[in-house]
């Protein structure tokens, strides 16, 4: 009897590891400050965006990724509020903005080339998933884009929100073929 609650143990704990492994760590942006790249290549740092003079003090900020070897800096975004961001190896930036109470953004920077990032959003997803989801978001007021991971070209995000359209809330797993530019939703959990 020992030994079988010992190996049940033993295989929820291997469970809870290899789960751990495949996910990716996100920090909270403004309060990280900084995040080194898994390689110690990039940086991405956190700064007041600057304003003009009437602006909201303190209430927009930016994030910089840095080359650490050759100092160069870029923009990659401004937002409002909070933003979790992860590294999906050395060559991707994932992020997710919330973008105030009711709405989220996720984003996906690649590190190699300073290409336009991957933005999906509310209005994109209403042009890319199936004519019968686009009701759901359309008809709901809190709709939030949250990143996951990206591994083998795959962006993998949930989106799930609530309002009016469905009071108790829906929940779909995304994902988004970086290659193929394809994006498709799971509704059915």
């Amino acid at each position: 009897m020992r030994l079988r609650r010992f190996a049940a143990v033993v295989c929820i704990v291997l469970a809870t590891l290899t789960v751990q492994a495949l996910a990716m760590s996100f920090v909270l942006f403004p309060k990280a400050g900084r995040l080194a790249s898994p390689d110690g290549r990039f940086e991405v740092r956190d700064a007041d965006r600057p304003g003009a003079s009437g602006d909201f003090v303190g209430s927009f900020r930016s994030l910089w990724v840095v080359d650490l070897s050759s100092g160069s800096s870029r923009k990659l975004c401004d937002y409002m509020g909070v933003a979790a961001v992860g590294w999906s190896g050395n060559d991707y930036l994932v992020v997710t903005q919330y973008v105030g109470k009711k709405t989220s953004r996720a984003l996906v920077f690649p590190m190699v080339a300073a290409h336009d990032p991957l933005l999906i959003d509310e209005s994109t997803l209403q042009k890319a998933v199936p004519v019968e989801l686009r009701e759901t978001l359309r008809a709901n007021d809190h709709v939030f884009v949250e990143a996951s991971r990206l591994e083998n070209g795959r962006f993998y995000f949930r989106t799930w929100g609530y309002g009016q359209h469905d009071k108790n809330g829906f929940r779909w797993n995304c994902e988004y073929t970086l290659l193929e530019e394809k994006l498709t939703c799971d509704a059915s959990h």
